[in-house]
């Protein structure tokens, strides 16, 4: 069972980055997805199972969309007009029936 995220990196404020959390080893099909990001883990958006239904933090709104495909067991998170405040370390989790599953997080960084 794993989550492996990455597309993290250095970007200016304004700029864009694109998110990719890859799943193994469970059936991703079934699991609703969230990204979060930070040592607090703040909850930043949420893709049900089958992606027709998605939320976002007041932060990200309008900024940030999350997607998945479940051909390719994978979860993205775009994340457009970045902003300093947006620097964190970003996780994936999925969850299904109480159980949960973590990713290591990747790096974004935004600065000038």
């Amino acid at each position: 069972v794993q989550l492996v995220e990455s597309g993290g990196g250095l970007v200016q404020p304004g700029g864009s980055l694109r998110l990719s959390c890859a799943a193994s080893g469970f059936t991703f099909s079934s699991y609703v997805m969230r990204w979060y990001r930070g040592k607090e883990r703040e909850l930043v958006a949420f893709i049900s199972s089958t992606g027709g239904s998605t939320t976002y933090a007041d932060s990200v709104k309008g900024r940030f969309t999350i997607s998945r495909d479940n051909a390719k067991n994978t979860v993205y998170l775009q994340m457009n007009s970045l902003k300093p405040e947006d620097t964190a370390v970003y996780y994936c989790s999925g969850a299904r029936l109480g159980y949960n599953v973590w990713g290591q997080g990747t790096q974004v960084t935004v600065s000038s």
